[in-house]
């Protein structure tokens, strides 16, 4: 018999697998659980061996099935003032703390005992499970496994991705796409800085350009009133240039990022941010004729828009026991799945994004409940 939902995520929360080290025991537990249930498991390495996907399945091959998909990588709880072992699960007055417990390791721990419940039934149509590594860090270590995933000769009918919505369905995510700058200047005494190119000063010249289309896009730009912040955002977030004060800077490095709606192109925006570069470097270029911005692409996923008449979202109301659909601000691998398999996706899990990140994370028994009932709802639909 398998464990139940709490004692699945007691053990989940005990691999402390933040994003920059292995989660290669997390794996071998969860595909070693599986196997004892009789599933079939697929592990798919990253390229030095360190971190893997697993790929869960129970019942036919042959047909589309529902996936269900959670990442097992954690962001870090360095310098966060934990009340206790982040990675050891707290019980009390009805919360489960612990890092991850949120986000997702709740979730993955709910399917875990579904399949437990799978195993003692047959199913009309697969039930899998993909546990992905390095989400947290740009949603990375999935591409592997949907390369694999693409060469499937039938692919899933649904996708549910279980990130914390408190179970709301949610049908829709912004995007993202990152960007690295380096700015090239000239560097010279500071007593003589205006015969120099100073690389700060390109940066911040840039930044204030990339402001500047924030700005006329909060007010003039494609809106969609569903999201907390219903345009798409640029942001840059972190900047580094110079040596000594007494030297002008030859270099300056500083990240980008767009997030942006599903209906708006973030091309849109780079060109602009690519044109305002040029200016700068033309200007330059009258003192340095080496000056120049170079950009990088960064972390990058794609938007997630399913629509809410889809055939996926009815299925979804239908275990959820809800009417209401819900958009969100941060990203999933929800748009890759759609993107690249072209499975309709939709967002729903337990918890809440609002202590995802944070000391203290927890995630309630009450959603653990929930989510066992809205899971065992979908075995039945299968079985």
């Amino acid at each position: 018999m398998s464990a139940s939902s709490i004692e699945y995520l007691e053990r989940l929360v005990g691999f402390a697998t933040v994003s920059r080290d292995s989660n290669l025991d997390l794996i071998q537990f969860v595909k070693s659980e599986a196997e004892a249930l009789g599933a079939t498991c697929t592990i798919v390495k990253n390229e030095d061996g360190r971190k893997a996907n697993l790929l869960i399945s129970f019942g036919p091959a042959d047909r589309p099935g529902i996936l269900l998909s959670g990442h097992t990588d954690v962001v870090p709880v360095d310098g966060q003032a934990w009340t206790s072992d982040p990675f050891r699960l707290k019980r009390q007055n009805g919360k489960l703390y612990g890092r991850g417990t949120a986000d997702m390791k709740g979730f993955i721990a709910c399917a875990l005992t579904l399949f437990g419940k799978a195993a003692q039934r047959k199913l009309k149509a697969p039930l899998s499970l993909a546990c992905s590594y390095d989400e947290e860090v740009g949603c990375i270590g999935v591409r592997r496994l949907l390369d694999m995933m693409e060469k499937m000769p039938v692919r899933p009918r649904f996708c549910i991705v279980g990130e914390p919505t408190s179970l709301q369905v949610v049908t829709a995510h912004k995007g993202k796409s990152g960007m690295k700058v380096l700015c090239k200047g000239l560097e010279a005494h500071s007593a003589l800085a205006p015969l120099a190119v100073n690389a700060v000063y390109m940066a911040l010249d840039l930044i204030a350009e990339i402001r500047a289309i924030q700005a006329e896009i909060a007010q003039a730009g494609i809106r969609d009133g569903d999201y907390d912040v219903p345009y798409t955002t640029l942001h840059a977030g972190n900047i580094a240039g110079g040596e000594v004060i007494n030297i002008v800077p030859n270099r300056c490095r500083f990240d980008y990022e767009i997030r942006h709606i599903p209906q708006d192109d973030p091309r849109n925006h780079s060109r602009g941010i690519e044109a305002a570069a040029d200016k700068i470097v033309k200007e330059a270029r009258k003192i340095f004729k080496g000056a120049d911005i170079e950009f990088a692409p960064a972390a990058s996923y794609p938007a997630m828009n399913t629509p809410p008449d889809s055939e996926v979202v009815s299925f979804m109301k239908s275990i959820t026991l809800g009417n209401s659909t819900g958009k969100i601000s941060f990203g999933t691998e929800g748009g890759l799945f759609q993107q690249r398999l072209g499975v309709p996706t939709v967002v729903c899990g337990p918890g809440s994004i609002a202590v995802a990140h944070k000391p203290d994370e927890y995630i309630e028994e009450e959603q653990m409940a929930r989510c066992d009932q809205m899971l065992e709802r979908l075995l039945n639909s299968v079985s």
